[in-house]
């Protein structure tokens, strides 16, 4: 029985160095409000102009020290504390690799581009782990620093989804020539520049093919997904105690598919919605004399633009669906070890329905509205999220002071400040 007890323990999660007994409920506050964000955001907005981009690094710390100092977390601020100097670097690094690969691709050089891509797929999980390294350990609460404590090795080894999607396309691309050894000639016509190329037949066996590539890849990208956010909760650590994750891949799973329908769902309502409207455009034109026509197909032109327009704008509700439901899951499913947990009771149809407002709000005011738009949607999610707590905050929160250790001491975090983009 000892033993099924310690499973069970070692299961969800790492022990806390000490047990207190009561549980303390503190709901988190957003006092920030739109009007303060509009100068913040407006300012970064024309100093980015003026400067070409240049004040970006900047534009970020503002951001994000001004959404930090108004969460409130058991009725305290969070503090975003990271040098200018290390995210003027991570930004110009960024800046450097980007101007490199677009002169290669610019000038032809096929070579330098494939080196390019193949560093940049190695050396994602670095820069990833050096981000969230960055984020975590600029963030403050009650002089408590956050860390990530992931080894490198840990790090690649949560990455395995990246170089699997890049094997399962390399079997794509020969299975393709293997059911069609004409595409071979194409793709040598098409590298040689030649005027009209022969399209190969497409047979039922190569489109099966296509749709399994398509799906694994949905499933790669799914994944990544999963052991990115779950190592970076198991490894985020607040003085001694570390973080308590529960999610399994199935429920990563659920709600991409859960979004796929409301995509589907979406569309449909709109391409019906577009069609009765058109029809009925066209119906009462048609009963007009001949010089209507002018104005039917002015008619026609439109409802095509804004078909299309509104297929697009589809996939709002489809996203906003998603980050809603993510964000329940994450919230609702971790912790501090066995200090702290998380409940959340944000609402996906809510969240949905101030989105499409936001949006909506947004054309209307040719962008104005976004930073309004913007802190909505983050109160709304912020003060959906309760904290739990074993014992007083002041208990707890000095605990973790004395756990905690002196130094972070990583050089790569240090210079590659390449998160929160304001």
């Amino acid at each position: 029985m000892s033993q099924v007890s310690s499973d069970r323990d070692s299961a969800a999660g790492p022990m806390s160095t000490f047990m207190p007994q009561n549980i303390d409920a503190h709901p988190m506050e957003f006092t920030g409000s739109g009007g303060e964000y509009f100068r913040v955001w407006i300012v970064n907005v024309l100093l980015s102009i003026v400067t070409l981009g240049i004040y970006t690094p900047w534009a970020r710390r503002r951001t994000a020290q001004y959404f930090y100092s108004h969460t409130l977390v058991a009725g305290s601020p969070l503090e975003f504390t990271a040098q200018q100097r290390k995210m003027v670097m991570g930004f110009v690094l960024l800046m450097l690799i980007t101007l490199a690969y677009n002169i290669a691709a610019n000038t032809g050089q096929d070579a330098a581009v494939g080196v390019l891509l193949l560093t940049g797929a190695v050396l994602s999980p670095l820069i990833w782990g050096s981000a969230m390294r960055f984020r975590l350990g600029a963030t403050r609460w009650r002089g408590l620093r956050l860390q990530f404590t992931a080894h490198w090795k840990e790090v690649y080894l949560a990455s395995w989804p990246l170089f699997a999607l890049a094997l399962v396309w390399f079997g794509v691309f020969f299975g393709m020539q293997i059911l069609s050894p004409e595409l071979a000639d194409v793709l040598q016509e098409v590298e040689d520049e030649a005027a009209n190329p022969k399209m190969p037949s497409f047979t039922p066996a190569m489109g099966a093919l296509l749709l399994l590539g398509l799906v694994l890849t949905v499933l790669c990208f799914i994944r990544l997904e999963y052991n990115y956010k779950s190592l970076l909760v198991l490894k985020a650590q607040v003085g001694a105690e570390k973080g308590r994750w529960k999610p399994v891949y199935m429920d990563f799973v659920k709600v991409w598919l859960a979004t796929v329908a409301v995509f589907v769902l979406t569309v449909v309502g709109f391409s019906v919605l577009i069609g009765v409207l058109a029809g009925s455009s066209i119906a009462l034109f048609a009963g007009q004399s001949s010089r209507m026509g002018l104005w039917m197909i002015l008619v026609i032109i439109v409802s095509i633009i804004a078909g299309i327009f509104m297929l697009i704008l589809a996939s709002a509700p489809a996203r906003a669906y998603r980050e809603a439901r993510m964000f329940q899951l994450m919230w609702n499913n971790i912790g501090v070890s066995h200090v702290a947990r998380f409940k959340c009771h944000l609402k996906s149809s809510s969240y949905v329905g101030l989105r499409i407002k936001n949006m909506l709000l947004t054309l209307l005011t040719l962008g104005l509205y976004r930073p309004f738009a913007r802190v909505s949607e983050y109160r709304m999610k912020c003060e959906s999220v309760t904290l739990h707590v074993k014992g007083g905050v002041e208990q707890v929160a000095g605990a973790m002071v004395r756990q905690q250790q002196g130094g972070l001491g990583d050089a790569l975090a240090d210079a590659a400040g390449l998160d929160l983009i304001g």
